[in-house]
């Protein structure tokens, strides 16, 4: 994850490493962190049908382990 923060410091209008950050981030459940990342996605890039995706396959899952109460 370290090497997407490093890509995003050095070029932070390219969408493609918030992308593969958010999925890391997704992945270990920080749901909110990775809404970030997606969101910058399709702030730079509106048509990046994976980001969208990704980003409605979050919040789904954020609210489904808030209602387990996790």
């Amino acid at each position: 994850m370290d090497d997407y923060t490093s890509a995003i410091q050095a070029q932070p209008d390219f969408e493609i490493p918030y992308y593969n950050r958010g999925l890391i981030l997704y992945r270990l459940g920080l749901f909110d962190e990775a809404l970030k990342d997606f969101r910058k996605v399709l702030e730079l890039n509106p048509k990046f049908e994976d980001a969208s995706l990704s980003l409605r396959q979050t919040l789904l899952d954020k609210e489904n382990k808030l209602r387990r109460g996790y």
